[in-house]
């Protein structure tokens, strides 16, 4: 498929065409939780909305590799632990446990979840690095500090450019600069502590997803995404610590930031007490919903939760799955025909349509809405025509696009599982049909066409060889 990706790239505040550093494979890191509570639907709308980016990129042929870390050692979980009466670390441990559940409900993957209190030696080498290099320094208490000033481009990705902008956590009379931040945070009375040249202590928070994403992605990547609550302060000092260390520019080709999920117009969080946990959300209306609903909105946008709309999502989920079904029947019980009328050309040709203003919406900047819209356009063609018709090639073109379409939404996979069974000498038989097709379209040098049928059947795992006067078709192994 000749269609470029685009993205909107938080940095440059443009959208750009995707050109990944080492092509096919795409490096991402996108920020994970700290484990002191349960995980909500902000959370859901988030790690959903780049599972939907990852799988198209899949789908498009790149091999992602996504890290996304675990913060198992923060403020919030000393105090959760201290209010409970349990160690710090149980807290951390039980929420992990929690979090993971609810990624394998939603069937999102993930192939590296780095835990910030295994990387411990590696966060410390790296504010060594910054102390040797003149960008951080030891306070007295045994902290240590980024100093801001020492980076000319500070406030690139948030775009404040003003120092009195930069303030961004309590100020301490033992920083050089109020917007100065913690790179490790000197041990208090009855804390987690771990040894270090500085004295005991534990990480900041900005610092482990500096290193951890280096470590697992290398020193520049691809993709580096969260959300948009994210970009300031902890992106914004992301940047001016990586590149500060490695040396290079920029570490981070590209940034995604993920859009508020909001109820009753306020942003859902726990600090708000207006969340909405995500097992009971999975427990109330199953993975599959859930994910139509947040694909139902472009990533970047806000998504209001409102539940009534959560019924027009089931309704939808109910419609997608009767019409894989309808395919699977006709498909199962229909035999095959050697010659199509003008009508049943203009249900594929239709079929194309939609199949095209999929890839195109998602193409640009991963425009999920309007690829919903061709979603529905597919589904309302089974519906209204490819039933009635009951013809074997309409409905194994539709099921093939469904098929495809679920590689991104992932809400058909019981459906779809088991493999329609289809004689072998029928399929042959339409396969040289379409190699008929694609001939005579060459014959006429309609080359798009014909390559992008060529295309479509490499995805289904017939490879086309052309000659001069034919085309023969192998299966892939």
């Amino acid at each position: 498929m000749s269609l470029d990706i685009r993205l909107y790239n938080t940095l440059t505040r443009s959208i750009e065409s995707l050109q990944p550093l080492n092509p096919p494979i795409v490096k991402a890191y996108f920020c994970g939780p700290t484990v002191y509570d349960y995980t909500h639907l902000g959370h859901v709308r988030s790690y959903l909305s780049f599972d939907f980016i990852k799988r198209y990129l899949k789908l498009r042929g790149y091999t992602v590799f996504h890290v996304q870390n675990i913060t198992d050692i923060d403020d919030k979980i000393i105090k959760r632990a201290n209010d409970e009466g349990v160690q710090w670390n149980d807290i951390a441990d039980r929420y992990t446990k929690e979090y993971l559940e609810v990624l394998q409900k939603l069937k999102i993957a993930v192939d590296i979840h780095p835990r910030v209190t295994e990387h411990i030696k590696e966060i410390i080498e790296f504010i060594e690095k910054l102390i040797e290099n003149g960008h951080a320094y030891t306070a007295p208490s045994g902290s240590v500090y980024f100093d801001v000033s020492t980076v000319s481009d500070y406030g690139k990705l948030s775009k404040r450019v003003k120092s009195e902008e930069w303030r961004q956590e309590e100020f301490v009379t033992e920083k050089k600069n109020p917007y100065d931040f913690a790179l490790w945070k000197a041990a208090k009375p009855g804390e987690p502590w771990w040894d270090s040249p500085w004295g005991r202590g534990r990480p900041g928070w900005h610092t482990e997803c500096a290193v951890m994403s280096s470590r697992y992605l290398g020193t520049q990547f691809d993709i580096h995404g969260g959300g948009q609550d994210l970009i300031f302060p902890h992106h914004e000092n992301e940047i001016a610590m990586a590149e500060a260390a490695y040396g290079v520019k920029p570490w981070v080709k590209y940034w995604i930031h993920v859009g508020y999920l909001t109820i009753r117009g306020e942003k859902m969080s726990k600090s708000l007490g207006n969340i909405i946990t995500a097992k009971e959300a999975i427990d109330k209306w199953g993975s599959e919903i859930l994910r139509l609903w947040v694909f139902s909105a472009h990533y970047r946008k806000q998504l209001e939760f409102e539940e009534n709309a959560m019924e027009s999502f089931k309704a939808l989920y109910q419609r997608l799955v009767m019409a894989v079904e309808i395919a699977k029947k006709i498909i199962k019980s229909s035999n095959v025909v050697h010659h199509l009328t003008d009508e049943d050309i203009a249900i594929l040709s239709k079929l194309e349509e939609y199949e095209l203003a999929f890839h195109k919406a998602m193409s640009e900047d991963f425009n999920t809405s309007k690829a919903l819209e061709a979603v529905n356009g597919v589904v309302s063609l089974v519906f209204k025509e490819i039933d009635q018709r009951e013809k074997l090639e309409l409905a194994l073109r539709a099921y093939s696009i469904l098929s495809n379409f679920n590689t991104v939404l992932g809400v058909l996979d019981k459906q779809l599982k088991d493999r329609v069974e289809v004689d072998l000498e029928v399929i042959e038989k339409l396969v040289n049909l379409i190699i008929k097709v694609r001939t005579e379209l060459r014959k006429r040098k309609d080359y798009e066409l014909s390559d992008r049928i060529r295309q479509e059947l490499l995805t289904l795992g017939i490879r086309v060889f052309d000659y001069k006067d034919e085309s023969r078709w192998m299966w892939e192994k």
